[in-house]
């Protein structure tokens, strides 16, 4: 008899529910028993993307298909898009009352239902599941999630920023107000949706900002950092779109406060991560490459001094299909079943 945990996707035929697939084959502890898409139901999940071929995987079928009082599933991960997600996990829960989620959209990660209403348009309808749901950043919130029974699993973008800057605002040794965040995404940021802005012709060759002063994930900045400093925190925060396929790469521009300099803040981050698997931090004046982290749920974060005194320059960076999503998910279902928190997730980046 099978000792190992049934976990379903629902929304599989995605970028992330795909990153999930890859991740999970080589988990030691579990199966996967239900897999979800909505146009793609009824195909296997090697007709949607093909290296899954040689893999024995369920049939993809409707959320609608799933009978959640018999499935008998330990754990799901959601990969819907936002809005969708609250019926949905509000039906499941009903239905399966003991399973865990980790919810891989942005449902679930603002607090405050105001700043939910004011960033995505829309009133929250789950508000009683928001009030439960722990924000899933491992490295930060880890006591909380082992207990938790919904995990809101952060961004790619606040991910590669709040690991290299939380510590520093509740060390107070940065000046919470000059926070200056200079962010760049691979194309599988944008989902698998045909979009005319995201053909090869249209990102090749150059890339762009967007969401310039209104990008959704700055209410999430906003909501960690204040937590983090004390005091309400509002960061300069610009996406930009890199033609490659994977990766968050942040340029962040702090000052230090009462009289710290950058190898202060290096000491800090050191120190704070020097036993965490996930994130590493390079020797003081080395910063990383998005390739030395590709493929992997490493963060890897730099410290330089700036030629302005007083102030220094951290660089960040995540493969945002794996630190930044699937990967960090996996790392939440760890903690929330009781698993080695680097179980399925403890392999190298691919270089080159």
């Amino acid at each position: 008899m099978s000792t190992k945990k049934k976990i379903g996707i629902l929304g599989a035929s995605g970028y992330t529910g795909a990153e999930l697939v890859r991740l999970l084959l080589r988990h030691p502890r579990v199966e996967i028993a239900v897999l979800t898409a909505d146009r793609r139901a009824g195909q296997m999940m090697g007709d949607v993307f093909p290296q899954f071929a040689p893999y024995d995987l369920p049939r993809l079928v409707t959320i609608d298909e799933v009978d959640w009082a018999q499935a008998g599933l330990d754990l799901v991960f959601c990969a819907l898009p936002h809005a969708t997600t609250q019926k949905v996990l509000k039906d499941v829960f009903a239905k399966a009352p003991d399973i865990k989620i980790v919810d891989l959209s942005a449902d679930f990660r603002l607090e405050d239902p105001a700043a939910y209403a004011k960033w995505y348009g829309h009133e929250h309808h789950a508000l009683e599941l928001q009030k439960e749901a722990v924000y899933g950043l491992a490295e930060i919130y880890r006591r909380d999630i082992k207990k938790a029974r919904l995990v809101a699993n952060p961004g790619c973008y606040t991910t590669c920023a709040q690991l290299p800057l939380i510590p520093l605002l509740k060390a107070k040794a940065i000046e919470p107000d000059e926070i200056v965040i200079d962010a760049k995404s691979g194309m599988t940021g944008a989902g698998r949706s045909a979009k005319e802005e995201m053909l090869f012709s249209e990102v090749s060759e150059g890339f762009n900002a967007y969401g310039v002063g209104q990008h959704r994930h700055m209410a999430e900045l906003d909501q960690e950092f204040s937590k983090a400093a004390g005091k309400d925190v509002v960061v300069s925060f610009t996406p930009h779109l890199l033609p490659m396929n994977r990766g968050i790469f942040s340029t962040i521009y702090v000052r230090g406060r009462r009289g710290k300099i950058a190898q202060d803040l290096h000491e800090i981050l050191v120190k704070q991560y020097e036993k965490e698997p996930f994130v590493h931090v390079l020797p003081f004046g080395k910063t990383p490459h998005s390739r030395h982290v590709r493929g992997s749920n490493m963060t890897f974060i730099g410290v330089a001094a700036d030629r302005i005194a007083g102030r220094a320059i951290i660089v960040s960076t995540l493969d945002n299909l794996t630190k930044g999503a699937s990967g960090q998910a996996v790392q939440n279902m760890n903690l929330v079943l009781g698993f080695p928190e680097t179980a399925g997730i403890d392999q190298p980046p691919m270089f080159p």
